[in-house]
């Protein structure tokens, strides 16, 4: 399945037939951060066809819907033509967004069943609102919902400047979420899922490490495991925890990437520990906008320049990327 920024959800079998399964350009705004951002299948999507979509609406604000695929058999998709019903649309969660940047996106089912939900900040530069440490707003923060009940949307973590992305991981009971800097440090914050409720990544009191902004404070702040400065790069793309055993000299290590150089690289994930042997993977591909992961563990890498690619092992057993 793959998210079009314009609004398309397209479907891709594994012959290389590919049908649009859901079409929402005529209610999506996009371009620079906005757009369809994220979608995330329904745990037992086979069984419901239920899936959700986090985009910015027509005035930029951030919705997330649920829709119903319109057949009776959701695993066929492609193969046999599915599409979603349009008239199946139920909101979930509408936020309003004060400028057109740091709209987060991300969607994740929990290893709790709920839906995770990454905000940004409201965008501009700075926090010029003060919404990262702000308990009354839901910018800048890590939000669930259970989307039987979409009332029970709660603030899980707070101090985001704008998480792209984070991903739960499959093994190891973790969260990693990739939070874009301001003017000097890109962060990677890994934490036990466990300790995740109340958690403050520190923005805007902090950006990584460092004080940002001098007003705010952000009790209990949490160090970034990993942070590296605007020589090396200046946009994170978080991505996984990787657990595909076809590439052994990446198993158990966070893959991230930059949007702005491209690079690719990796570190041990180890929740809550500063990362000491991070290192760069051989890849670079330019506009690195997001990751993937299947049900078998697999890595996808996506470009905005349009190649979806597959993280496989060469004869070497070392990683390469393939597309079509």
């Amino acid at each position: 399945m793959i998210v079009e920024q314009a609004g398309r959800l397209v479907s891709r079998s594994a012959d290389g037939s590919t049908s649009t399964l859901l079409d929402i350009t005529d209610q999506v705004s996009f371009g620079g951060e906005r757009g369809l951002l994220s979608v995330a299948f329904d745990p037992e999507f086979e069984k419901t066809g239920l899936l959700y979509v986090d985009y910015t609406d027509r005035t930029g604000d951030t919705r997330v819907v649920e829709y119903m695929l319109d057949e009776a058999d959701p695993a066929g998709t492609a193969a046999s033509g599915a599409a979603v019903d349009p008239a199946s649309a139920r909101p979930i969660l509408r936020i309003a967004q004060p400028f057109e940047n740091h709209n987060g996106g991300q969607l994740q089912f929990g290893p709790d069943g709920r839906l995770y939900v990454g905000m940004g900040d409201g965008g501009s530069g700075g926090d010029p609102s003060r919404n990262g440490q702000d308990p009354e707003t839901e910018l800048g923060k890590l939000l669930a919902v259970d989307p039987a009940t979409p009332d029970s949307t709660e603030i899980v973590a707070k101090g985001l400047r704008n998480p792209w992305r984070f991903s739960f991981d499959r093994d190891g009971d973790a969260i990693a979420i990739g939070d874009v800097g301001q003017d000097n440090y890109e962060e990677v914050d890994i934490i036990a899922f466990d300790e995740l409720a109340g958690a403050n990544f520190g923005w805007s009191a902090y950006e990584g490490t460092a004080r940002f902004n001098h007003d705010q404070t952000a009790e209990d702040a949490i160090d970034p495991v990993y942070q590296y400065d605007h020589d090396v790069g200046c946009s994170i793309t978080g991505g996984y925890v990787v657990r595909d055993r076809r590439l052994p000299s990446l198993f158990g290590r966070y893959l991230y990437g930059d949007f702005c150089s491209g690079v690719v690289s990796s570190f041990s994930s180890r929740p809550g520990e500063p990362a000491d042997d991070n290192r760069t993977v051989g890849l670079t591909l330019p506009q690195l906008s997001s990751f993937g992961e299947d049900r078998t563990g697999r890595i996808y890498l996506a470009s905005l320049d349009g190649p979806v690619y597959r993280l496989d092992p060469n004869r070497t057993g070392a990683a390469a990327p393939t597309t079509d």
